[in-house]
């Protein structure tokens, strides 16, 4: 298993990673977080080229994808402000082929802060059970631009 950059080649796997996890979220509760078509695939194309968005294969094969920054959160300093930037996670999806895939993100990301962040929608509980299995700690409630509320977590490292 590896975690890298993805490039523009890896586009239109994520394109389908991204729709099968849209399809999961539906069928599991989940239908408004991502909706129809999110996240946008501007925003895909954009997360690519400004190299913050991953791919974990296997033997050649994409199954998983997210995004990851090290900054400050607008909306995370809103309700938590932090004296470090931090780590975040943002957008994570995978084929259903595999499992532990947050954990392997979580892991990846300890290796370059100590100080990581996530939120995610109150419908989606698979994610929340993936996010409190790796001990990360609710923070509260954050409002992303649309309005729309998002339950934040932080897990810290050795701080």
């Amino acid at each position: 298993m590896n975690i890298r950059l993805a490039t523009a080649l890896d586009a239109d796997r994520i394109f389908e990673i991204y729709e099968y996890a849209r399809a999961y979220m539906k069928a599991h509760g989940n239908p408004n977080q991502w909706g129809d078509n999110r996240p946008e695939k501007s925003l895909t194309k954009d997360d690519i080229k400004n190299q913050r968005c991953y791919v974990m294969e296997d033997e050649g094969h994409i199954f998983a994808c997210f995004v990851f920054t090290i900054e400050f959160e607008k909306e995370y300093e809103a309700i938590c402000p932090s004296k470090v930037e931090y780590g975040v996670i943002h957008r994570v999806a995978s084929d259903g082929s595999k499992r532990g895939i947050v954990e392997r993100i979580v892991d990846f990301a300890k290796g370059k802060v100590n100080l990581l962040r996530i939120d995610t929608h109150e419908d989606n509980k698979t994610m929340q059970r993936a996010i409190e299995r790796q001990n990360f700690k609710k923070l509260g409630i954050i409002y992303l631009e649309d309005k729309s509320p998002r339950i934040l977590y932080e897990l810290k490292e050795g701080l």
